[in-house]
């Protein structure tokens, strides 16, 4: 994702860094991003859907070079054994940790020393730890940390606030303005509420998808341990991960296929492996997005005729 504009200024009193935005597959340019920079909630790319570790997060690591002052995250890789004894690499399972912003503690923040740059993940759980990491470690709520958790392994129950934050981060995925805004709320101990009224509004287009996603539902065909959804012909955009849930309502595998992506869940707590059926050098063990023309390939992994 491209950067967002720089924030130099002082917001709370606390100097705000520049924003930059990335996803496994698609990361900021290195050369853009200013100073020593910290990256949470990023995962090692894996290979799937045209990117890989050595394609997409090695580039990126050597073009930060010393510049980098911390990486923190918590979905699994095999290539974390091969930062295990660097200090500045944080990096842990989904199991061990159901989302990012735990991670995110006052000793490291001040561990990592000045950071220029924060390079997070684009939902709720990247974007509440870099809101965390600017308030030097400290929650911007009471309870941030289990809702990220919540939102993030889609077990238990988050509270109205954050199901906020989480729905408008996803009725506008593209909108970098509205993750600034989600961001700028949670620096700001999550008080303003004119602007939780925004995003509020922010929220209301994903009703919409879900819409979308509960006809899309009606597609499902079981194959044995696998629920198969083709979403390639549709009204509207829809939301997949309302999907896939619905998804693992039928099967202990839901599989979501439309004409750019397929992308296989499996509870947070299942036990399924996915990087390990499909073959994959890393990523999140439950669910995993690879190209549509592998479509064939991943049915076969798992089972499907």
């Amino acid at each position: 994702m491209a950067p967002g504009p720089p924030a130099s200024h002082a917001w709370l009193g606390m100097r705000f860094p520049f924003i930059a935005y990335g996803t496994p597959r698609k990361l900021p340019r290195a050369s853009e991003l200013p100073g020593r920079v910290v990256v949470l909630d990023v995962a090692f790319a894996s290979a799937a859907g045209g990117a890989s570790f050595d394609k997409t997060t090695l580039p990126f690591l050597e073009g930060l070079g010393a510049r980098l002052a911390m990486w923190i995250d918590h979905h699994d890789h095999e290539r974390h054994v091969d930062y295990a004894h660097d200090e500045r690499f944080v990096l842990r399972t989904k199991a061990e940790h159901g989302a990012c912003p735990e991670l995110v503690t006052p000793e490291r923040v001040k561990q990592a020393g000045q950071v220029d740059t924060i390079c997070c993940h684009v939902d709720f759980d990247g974007i509440c730890s870099a809101a965390k990491w600017v308030r030097e470690g400290d929650e911007p709520y009471e309870g941030a940390d289990a809702d990220a958790r919540a939102i993030d392994t889609r077990l238990g129950k988050p509270t109205e606030r954050a199901e906020v934050l989480d729905r408008a981060l996803r009725a506008r995925p593209k909108d970098d303005a509205i993750k600034g805004l989600v961001l700028r709320y949670l620096a700001d101990g999550a008080k303003d509420v004119g602007l939780f009224k925004q995003l509020r509004e922010a929220a209301r287009p994903l009703e919409r998808m879900e819409n979308e996603a509960k006809k899309l539902s009606a597609r499902y065909e079981i194959r044995g341990d696998v629920a198969v959804c083709d979403a390639r012909v549709r009204d509207h955009h829809y939301d997949k991960t309302a999907l896939l849930l619905m998804g693992q309502e039928l099967a202990p595998i839901s599989l979501v296929h439309d004409e750019t992506t397929v992308t296989v869940a499996a509870r947070f707590d299942s036990g399924i492996d996915l990087v390990r059926m499909l073959g994959l050098d890393g990523g999140m063990p439950t669910r995993v997005s690879v190209e549509a023309k592998r479509l064939r390939e991943v049915l076969e992994r798992l089972g499907v005729r």
